[in-house]
Parts: structure tokens; sequence; C-alpha cells
């Protein structure tokens, strides 16, 4: 028998062999290649308030940051934090026991689901969802378990009855992300109601991913799973700054949770970015105390930009979800005469001059993902404008 070289054995960790280049970065690419417009990754093309920048500014000029900030985060945000979840939700956080700064949300999901899930432990996750779940997943070596939401009466809802199913004597943690990205839905109170009787009945942690928690374009706002009964004490809850303050880049996230929860994910964390965004701290913690006429109308802009959108795709011929939450409509291309969501958006920046996500990439039941699309509508009015001219292009 020969052995095998070392050289024939794959480079990529087994784990990671199902992940390959994010569909964001190729979408990107073909939309700088062939000057389409980009409505397929999340992120706005102006900038946030010209006061939380100049805090920016301030704090490179002060040299507060500029070093190694403390581990934990610098502690006006994590006390910014503390307040922002007192003031909005009533939710008491001690900022130096309860409080992480994390490299983004994204960061903050890797490092809790490290931290918190063994091998063979079972995740279970809301379908479609947020690409870096699936692999965190994987590096830490747990299963994921989908509990997919399905369209009805033009909205996707989750089957309650079918995330009982999901739950085993195997299952670890639930990770749930309301406002949803790509779907849009918002989680009624009712719903989060349910959701917390199964974490305490089956005594689980739960990991929301809330970084949209300002995007609620429809209802009555945002309700953290945390504030329910019996949650606090099981709850991690993830937010971040990019999506509220349209300062993607700085990659400035955080966690909530108890001084057990806290401490296990700094655990991980701190062997992963360690610190991160130091004078970033410092004006995401002055973001966070802005009045209210700010986040109302960050809303209301958004919302206008959202009806904009899914009128004009309307008349293009997609069928459309109306989000209520979040910036991303999903369509549905069946109506056009397609239904392969991958090839429809590899070829819609020659066919019209968008770019687009398609949305099975979201689901490990690739086929019920199949025929949605994802856009982007949080770009100014103009340039949705002028991607509704060209979209409709396909009805023509």
């Amino acid at each position: 028998m020969t052995a095998m070289n070392r050289s024939d054995r794959p480079l990529l960790n087994r784990r990671l062999a199902e992940f390959g280049t994010t569909i964001f970065a190729e979408m990107s690419a073909l939309a700088a290649r062939t000057g389409a417009i980009n409505l397929g990754q999340g992120f706005p093309d102006t900038d946030g308030p010209e006061e939380v920048r100049e805090a920016a500014v301030r704090a490179l000029r002060d040299g507060r940051g500029n070093q190694y900030p403390p581990g934990p985060g610098v502690p006006e945000l994590r006390e910014a934090v503390a307040a922002h979840q007192l003031a909005r939700y009533g939710l008491s956080y001690d900022p130096g026991t309860e409080v992480l700064v994390t490299a983004g949300a994204t960061e903050a999901i890797a490092a809790a689901l490290l931290a918190l899930v063994e091998p063979g432990d079972e995740v279970v996750a809301l379908e479609p969802y947020y690409d870096s779940y699936a692999a965190s997943i994987a590096m830490a070596g747990g299963t994921r378990v989908p509990v997919t939401l399905r369209p009805h009466d033009g909205a996707f809802r989750l089957d309650l009855d079918e995330l009982r199913d999901a739950v085993t004597d195997r299952t670890r943690l639930l990770l749930l992300n309301t406002p949803h990205n790509p779907t849009g839905t918002v989680l009624t109170r009712e719903e989060l109601a349910a959701v917390a009787e199964l974490a305490v009945e089956r005594d689980l942690l739960v990991v929301t991913d809330e970084v949209y928690e300002h995007l609620v374009l429809d209802g009555p706002g945002h309700v953290p799973l945390a504030g329910l009964p019996g949650m606090r004490e099981r709850t991690l809850t993830i937010s971040s700054a990019g999506k509220t303050f349209s300062f993607t880049g700085w990659k400035v996230g955080w966690v909530t949770g108890t001084p057990a929860l806290v401490t296990a994910v700094r655990s991980a964390k701190q062997y992963l970015t360690f610190v991160a965004s130091g004078p970033f701290q410092y004006a995401v913690a002055e973001a966070l105390a802005l009045p209210d006429a700010y986040f109302t109308d960050l809303r209301e802009s958004l919302r206008t930009k959202r009806d904009l959108l899914v009128t004009g795709l309307t008349e293009a011929g997609f069928g459309v979800f109306r989000p209520m939450g979040t910036y991303f409509v999903t369509t549905d291309i069946r109506p056009l005469g397609e239904s392969d969501g991958f090839a429809f958006c590899r070829a819609l920046p020659e066919r019209a001059g968008v770019v687009a996500i398609p949305n099975a990439v979201f689901y490990d039941h690739r086929e019920a993902g199949a025929p949605f699309v994802r856009f982007a509508f949080c770009k100014r009015a103009e340039i949705l404008e002028e991607a509704v001219t060209r979209l409709k292009r396909l009805s023509s």
C-alpha cells in the first residue's frame, strides 16, 4: 500500500470545504466589471451622520484608540451600549461584565458559536440565513438544523410547530435573526414568546442577531428576545453600528448577556481579533446617544426607498415580498419565466445593468430558495430610480 503524500491532502479544513468565495464577493466583482448598479451587497452608498464621523476624527487626533483598546471594548462604548439597551428596551446590563465589543456582528456570531458549541451539538437557525452562520457553526464543529421561513400571504413566516419539531436532545442553542436578513420578516411578539417558551422548556441557549433593530419599517418596532420572561439569563444579544449608522467599514459590534455568557464569548473573541476599531469605538459611543429624531428619520428614509424599489420591481414583473424590516427586498423571478436564481443573477448585469443576490446561497435546502432573488434598497434615491428603469427592460 502506498502512503498518501501530504501534498495530496486537501489544504482546506474539511469543516470549511463546502464554503468557497462568498456570493457577495462574486457579485460585487461582477458589478465592477460590467459597470452595473450594485443592489447586491448590503452597504449604503452614502456615509452616516457627519457628527459621528467627526467624533472618529477627533478620537484619532486626540490619540484615543490609536493603540490597543481594552479587550472588552472602551468603557465609553460599553456604557453607551448599556444605556441604549436600558433606554430603548428596559434591559439593564452592567457595562463592566455584561457588554463586550467585537469586530462587527460577524465576529460576535463566530465567537459566540465557537465559545458555546461543542462538536456534535445541534444549532437550530432560521433558513434562509446570513451566510456566516453556516460557516461559524461548521468551524465550531456543530451541526446546523435549518427551520425554513416559507412564503405566506406576501411574507415569509415562521412555522412554530416546525421549530419545535427541530429541537432534539442534541440541540444546544437557537440562532435567531430578527429583523431577518434576507427576507425582511420581523418576528411578532407572539412568535417570540413562543420561541422563549420553547427555549425555557428545553433549556436552550439563544443567540440573537439584532443588527437591524432600528430598521423596523412597519409595525410596533423591534422586540428583543432577552426582554421576555425567562430569557435574559439564556440569551446572548448581538448588534452593531454598521447598519444603524451607515459606517459598515468601521466594524464595531457588541454582545450583551449575563457575565457567564459574555465571559465565554470573550474567551473565544480574544483569539480572533483580540481588539479592533479603537478610535471608531469612541465615535459609536456618541452615535448611540443621538436623539430619537435620527432614528426616526433613518426609518422614514428607508421606508421611502423600500416603497420606491418595491413599486419598481412589481412594475418590472417580479413577484415581490414587501419587507417589514432590514433594507432588503426578496423577489420571486417565476413571474418573469425564470426559476434559477443563480443563473438569473449572473446574467442580470448584462441583461439589465443591475446586480442582485440569489437567495439560494442562504439555504441548506437550495431548491427552496432557487426562485428567489434579493435586492438592497440602502442606496440613494436616484440610484434606485435608475435601477428600476433598467429592470423594466425585463418585462418589455
